[in-house]
């Protein structure tokens, strides 16, 4: 589908190419260990040129030991294709988004809650405390978490006017197929989701299959969306969080000052990366203003849209992630 040459790394980074030849050597005997990652980036874009940087600085400073192969444009499906496919070995690691990062580790999923961290300060905050926590669930699950990565703030896109919670119900919104999150969100409310892949959103809006989507402003720009969209909420309700990931095994195979030299690489280039998704996703929220799209301002009915949200983060605890989770991760959000 065409709209794929526009999807953002930022907002989704994952994706492998199936590769030939065997699915579990990554590596010649006599060669560097060659650790293949794959990405939704295109390559032009500017999180696939950050992603070019952090290859060319991690094998000058492993000096040609290891390095990195990218494998960009999301040729190969959506989240859950490329985390099948580094669990068989026929990739080695990803920019995955929340969906991506929940298939791995179910609990991650507190952190995009409805209504709990809608600021960029909170997620900071919060993360920081819980890291260590959530580094060791990923390695419990056979991964290791390079560093974090963010797509921007999520919101409510649509063709059709809204302003309160029930008017979603004649919509038909789009939910991620592996997103329990939104999919509570619009269960609660009361409306239907449409459950799709990320590639057949495009299509569906302009099928009129699709009349409302979740997204941040930067996504909704770089994957053309906003064409087929009139009406953006001015509010947020969580923050699309992400990451990058490499298979513990793989992570095993360089050398401990290798390993070191991976995260520090690794994070320097998310946190550069952080800075163009603050900036660019405040910046094509004006954009899409200047451009026609409708703000809506849903202050007037905040407090049914805080109902729906708190009921809905409350009926995914025990389900999606613990209770003592939740309270921990709001205790936290609270601070800042």
């Amino acid at each position: 589908m065409s709209s794929w040459k526009h999807l953002l790394v930022v907002a989704l980074a994952a994706a492998a190419l199936l590769l030939p030849g065997s699915p579990v050597s990554n590596a010649a005997a006599d060669g560097p260990i060659v650790i293949r990652y794959a990405s939704l980036a295109p390559p032009g874009s500017a999180f696939g040129k950050i992603l070019k940087a952090w290859g060319r600085q991690f094998k000058k400073e492993t000096e040609g030991r290891a390095e990195l192969r990218f494998y960009t444009g999301g040729s190969q499906g959506d989240e859950r294709d490329f985390i099948r496919k580094i669990r068989a070995g026929q990739i080695d690691a990803a920019g995955i988004t929340t969906t991506g990062m929940s298939m791995v580790v179910r609990p991650i999923l507190v952190l995009t809650a409805p209504g709990l961290i809608t600021e960029m300060e909170q997620l900071y905050h919060v993360r920081a405390h819980l890291r260590s926590r959530f580094e060791e669930l990923f390695r419990t699950a056979g991964f290791e978490l390079l560093t974090w990565g963010d797509g921007g703030k999520n919101r409510l896109f649509s063709t059709k006017p809204f302003a309160r919670p029930d008017d979603l119900k004649s919509r038909r919104p789009w939910a991620w197929k592996d997103d329990p999150v939104f999919a509570g969100y619009l269960g609660v409310i009361g409306a239907n989701p449409v459950r799709v892949g990320a590639n057949e959103v495009y299509g569906g809006l302009q099928t009129r299959m699709i009349d409302t989507v979740p997204s941040s402003a930067i996504m909704a720009v770089a994957i053309q969306w906003y064409t087929k969209l009139n009406y953006m909420a001015k509010q947020n309700f969580n923050i699309i969080i992400g990451g990058s990931i490499v298979k513990q095994e793989v992570f095993n195979q360089l050398t401990p000052k290798d390993r070191e030299i991976l995260l520090d690489t690794a994070e320097r280039g998310a946190r550069a990366m952080d800075k163009i998704v603050i900036r660019d996703d405040a910046k094509a929220y004006r954009t899409l203003i200047e451009r026609g799209i409708t703000e809506v301002d849903l202050t007037p009915f905040q407090a049914e849209w805080d109902a729906v949200a708190k009921k809905s983060r409350d009926e995914l605890a025990g389900r999606v992630y613990s209770k003592s989770l939740l309270d921990q991760v709001a205790r936290l959000a609270a601070e800042k």
